[in-house]
């Protein structure tokens, strides 16, 4: 897979989809090249949807003891957040967005990456939630609560990357070596898990279609 250097047209936003799992250490210099030649006017807004064999990440807060079992490879990254687990079966959607044109607030910006998930889940009639002091997107199932989607993000030059991962037909018992996001009193789920058998292909047309209503 070629990483995702065409600079397209400044101003206009380009999607990237790999269908093929992504190595980790590929995705973040393409990710890393791309938003320095975005906050250089040389290349347009991007969002990249894809896929990395299994692995854990590390964000800013990770704590060593959330590391339970390292299993699969463990990276580093500097995002923010805690421990994460990617694998095959969840979307990642990286987002590289120029937020000095759009809008410099951070707070805001997350926001939107959360209502962009509850968005793409609604349209499959999951009802997405956001949790106080708690990162993510959660799923009240009975008394209680699993987490369908993860968030973590980087901003640099007021340039976005990193972005969110959500749960479509992953191997739940791969998050079991994490502690996800630091949160052990609750659990992980994914559309699979609560019944609702779609393709990525399905996943990415909702992930599109909601990204812009919410980011327009």
């Amino acid at each position: 897979m070629n990483a995702p250097l065409n600079p397209a047209v400044k101003g206009s936003l380009e999607w990237q989809i790999s269908d093929a799992p992504v190595a980790y250490p590929q995705a973040l210099a393409a990710m890393e090249a791309r938003a320095a030649a975005i906050a250089d006017g040389q290349a347009g807004e991007m969002v990249w949807l894809l896929e990395h064999p299994p692995i854990y990440t590390a964000g800013t807060s990770a704590r060593d003891q959330d590391l339970l079992d390292a299993r699969f490879p463990v990276y580093r990254t500097g995002r923010g957040g805690q421990f994460t687990y990617h694998g095959p079966g969840q979307r990642v959607g990286y987002v590289l967005l120029d937020l000095k044109r759009r809008k410099p607030d951070v707070r805001a910006y997350v926001h939107d990456l959360e209502q962009w998930l509850i968005e793409a889940l609604a349209l499959f009639n999951v009802k997405g939630e956001r949790r106080e002091g708690r990162v993510g997107i959660w799923v009240q199932r009975g008394d209680r609560e699993d987490k369908i989607a993860a968030l973590g993000v980087r901003i640099k030059r007021w340039v976005t990357f990193h972005g969110v991962a959500l749960n479509v037909e992953p191997d739940l018992s791969h998050f079991s070596g994490i502690v996800p996001c630091g949160v052990s009193a609750h659990g992980v789920t994914s559309l699979a898990d609560l019944g609702i058998p779609v393709s990525t292909a399905d996943v990415d047309v909702a992930l599109k279609q909601s990204f812009r209503k919410v980011f327009g």
